[in-house]
């Protein structure tokens, strides 16, 4: 066993160096302001924009969309509303048709006995003579 082990943070502190040493490398092999690094930051930026201009067109087309979807909800709606009144209207047709007609028969039925009770006080009026 060796006598002294690395600890844990010395064990940090040397991943650290060792990732700084890298970057640095790195660094210094790709020059900034080079002409590929120009082309390559000018590709980013049109991408970006064109990123963003399609971002736009997503959410108009979803704000279209979606003012469609309403639209076609409150058609719906104001369909269903019409439908409910015209069943209305054509009931209360209905049962006022039912009352004209149970009305004329009620008409009916007193005056056929109207004649009946006015032919049996007749037939007693020649009765009685």
């Amino acid at each position: 066993m060796p006598a002294k082990e690395p600890g844990f943070a010395e064990r940090l502190q040397t991943a650290a160096k060792a990732k700084k040493a890298q970057l640095e490398k790195s660094r210094a092999s790709v020059p900034a302001n080079g002409p590929l690094s120009t082309a390559r930051r000018a590709t980013q930026v049109e991408a970006a924009a064109a990123r963003t201009i399609r971002t736009a067109e997503r959410k108009e087309s979803d704000r279209v969309g979606a003012q469609q979807r309403e639209a076609q909800r409150a058609a719906e709606k104001a369909r269903q509303a019409r439908a409910v009144v015209d069943e209305k209207v054509r009931k209360d047709a209905e049962r006022d048709a039912e009352r004209a007609a149970k009305a004329e028969a009620d008409a009916a039925l007193k005056q056929t006995q109207k004649t009946a009770r006015d032919a049996k006080y007749a037939a007693r009026k020649v009765r009685q003579k």
